[in-house]
């Protein structure tokens, strides 16, 4: 099963409206939580990458399909003279829409090192399987 069908996808215009905010950023809303997504194995693997964020400011949270992330980082100190301040500060938020075939309800998270991972597990209905067929009062097992 291809990476790609766990993510589903939504309406292009959105999401080049969505992604253009997310890499450029706007005065509600800083630049962007960078992820990597991947399958390993029986998991769909995903990876932010949110350095110097609290971890007690990191919320996750899951409805149907879609898992929102959220993360904040505290504004600059106004007694500070800046010299240069390039890294996004505020609230920080990214949806994922995935798709059926994953578990929502085991996900787990983990955040070390300033990367956010997510490891959400293919669901047992979207593994292959054996099916029994009955020839003739006999059963066989075929893969599919």
């Amino acid at each position: 099963m291809e990476v790609a069908t766990m993510l589903m996808r939504t309406d292009p215009f959105r999401d080049l409206d969505r992604w253009t905010q997310q890499v450029f950023g706007t005065a509600a809303q800083p630049a962007a939580m960078p992820m990597d997504a991947w399958r390993d194995g029986d998991e769909f693997v995903v990876e932010f990458d949110l350095p110097g964020i609290d971890p007690d400011s990191l919320d996750l949270d899951v409805e149907r399909n879609v898992v929102t992330v959220r993360a904040s980082r505290p504004g600059l100190d106004a007694n500070r003279s800046m010299i240069a301040a390039e890294r996004p500060r505020g609230v920080f938020s990214r949806q994922l829409f995935l798709g059926e075939s994953l578990d929502t309800d085991q996900i787990r998270a983990d955040y070390r090192n300033g990367v956010l991972r997510l490891s959400i597990p293919v669901a047992e209905k979207a593994k292959p399987r054996k099916i029994e067929i009955a020839r003739d009062g006999e059963r066989q097992a075929i893969n599919v």
